[in-house]
């Protein structure tokens, strides 16, 4: 039957869900803290606005960053663990560590001493004639405070993805929970002020405080409880007593690791890029697409939990050597991912005039984010089968593969015609956007391509485990 190749049964939809909703609620929430947080600050003004929205851009590309070098290890997690190699996943979770302290160490350095010069690259004038100087100076209050953030969230990372690798995915939930939580109370405090409370409104730096203070809220569950029940997470056993890795397992680390690492780098920084050949338009255009942002991630999440449970499932399968229910499996994960976007999409569709009017800035960034926000609507399930299908290569070590599909295609499609379209065009903002969104239905057919070939199906663990504790 047709529809059986892309429809479960009970049971897999309870497996998937099981998986997939506690990291589904945490981003959701997370997300709309932060859309919250957005609204927020989106009431001081367009300056302060945009002064953060490009400081978050510039920190976003950290932590896509993080996300790769944790990632990396991962692939080897899920696979040992469905396995069953207890010492694999502990050698794993060493080199996360390793890697996202050393990259936290260069971000900041790198924050730290040109922010300046990152900061004035997304700053160009517009219709608005709004102030460009103030908002610099609005950015670099704000990163020098977010700094304080970026080991927390580094080391934080390292610990929540391989508990998610490992099926625990509720306690990297409930320390998000914690944290959102946090983050909505003290950023109306702070932002604003609490006069019985003798609190003064700090403005953006009171948003900053509050993100710093939730990280580290974060962080102390996430940890504690990894720390707390070692019955349940035997990785963490000695995990600390030395932080040697096994040589032929780092090796393997590297050689599927590093194209995915390098390949998250620069994903993130093209996306900076992006943002940067956008705000050729005017300082409203970072303003605008902010917002856009900041409601469509709320929306993305549809998608952004299906590709952990990929990460998870499909990971620990080939891990076990059940090759052909891994490919079973991912395809109906897929097609599941695809019916939830095109739910999702019109939803989001319905509600994109509303969002921008909530903001206190000028009609013209409402405009461009409402019509950012209708053209992501309308992306969505190209948008779900994408990331579902990068995952898949992914949780088969076809790194160089994720490499060629995922960064390879930003600066050169994406990049170059965001370079030609600002700088030998006319076109306005939202046109540029809606070309270089469009150009992702391209991408859904390699994926289709790659994904339909079978290129994935690896077990990555079952030859190299033995001599990695050697």
């Amino acid at each position: 039957m047709f529809l059986r190749k892309f429809i479960g049964d009970k049971q897999f939809y309870k497996k998937v869900l099981m998986i997939t909703l506690p990291i589904l609620v945490q981003q959701v929430i997370t997300n709309f803290v932060s859309l919250v947080d957005n609204i927020m600050v989106g009431q001081i003004g367009t300056e302060q606005m945009s002064g953060v929205a490009i400081v978050n851009q510039l920190l976003y590309v950290f932590n896509v960053c993080i996300f790769g070098g944790v990632s990396g290890a991962g692939i080897f997690t899920a696979q040992y663990f469905g396995k069953g190699d207890h010492e694999g996943v502990r050698s794993t979770f060493r080199a996360k560590i390793i890697i996202v302290s050393l990259m936290a160490v260069f971000c900041i350095g790198l924050f730290l001493f040109f922010d300046d010069e990152l900061i004035s690259l997304f700053l160009h004038k517009g219709e608005d004639n709004l102030d460009l100087e103030a908002t610099l100076l609005y950015g670099k209050e704000y990163m020098r405070i977010m700094l304080l953030q970026i080991p927390l969230f580094a080391i934080t990372s390292a610990y929540a993805g391989t508990l998610r690798e490992t099926g625990r995915t509720v306690p990297p939930m409930i320390g998000g929970l914690v944290a959102v939580a946090v983050n909505v109370a003290l950023d109306y405090m702070l932002i604003f002020g609490v006069s019985f409370l003798h609190i003064p409104a700090m403005g953006i730096r009171g948003a900053a405080i509050a993100t710093v203070v939730s990280r580290l809220c974060e962080f102390g569950v996430v940890v504690f409880w990894t720390h707390t029940h070692k019955g349940k997470n035997k990785f963490i056993v000695k995990a600390y007593r030395s932080l040697r890795i096994p040589s032929q397992l780092m090796a393997g680390i590297i050689r599927k690791g590093f194209p995915l690492m390098l390949n998250e780098v620069l994903w993130s920084v093209g996306q900076a890029v992006l943002v940067q050949r956008y705000s050729v338009r005017g300082l409203e255009a970072v303003s605008a697409l902010n917002i856009s942002s900041t409601v469509s991630n709320l929306f993305f999440c549809a998608f952004f939990a299906f590709g952990s449970a990929i990460s998870i499932i499909v990971g620990q399968l080939l891990g076990a050597g059940e090759l052909e229910r891994a490919k079973d499996e991912d395809r109906k994960i897929i097609a599941f991912t695809v019916f939830v976007c095109i739910v999702v999409g019109v939803v989001m569709a319905v509600l994109s005039p509303l969002f921008p009017q909530i903001y206190k800035t000028t009609d013209t960034v409402k405009e461009i984010a409402t019509a950012c926000l209708l053209i992501s609507s309308f992306m969505m399930p190209f948008h779900g089968f994408i990331h579902t299908s990068y995952f898949t290569l992914r949780s088969g070590g076809k790194t160089v593969v994720t490499f060629l599909f995922d960064s390879v295609y930003v600066w050169f499609v994406q990049i170059l015609a965001a370079y030609l379209l600002s700088m030998f065009t006319g076109l306005n903002v939202v046109m540029m956007y809606a070309i270089i969104q469009g150009f992702d239905i391209l991408k859904c057919v390699v994926g289709f391509v790659l994904v339909k070939k079978g290129v994935w199906i690896n077990n990555l663990v079952s030859d190299e485990s033995e001599t990695a504790k050697a």
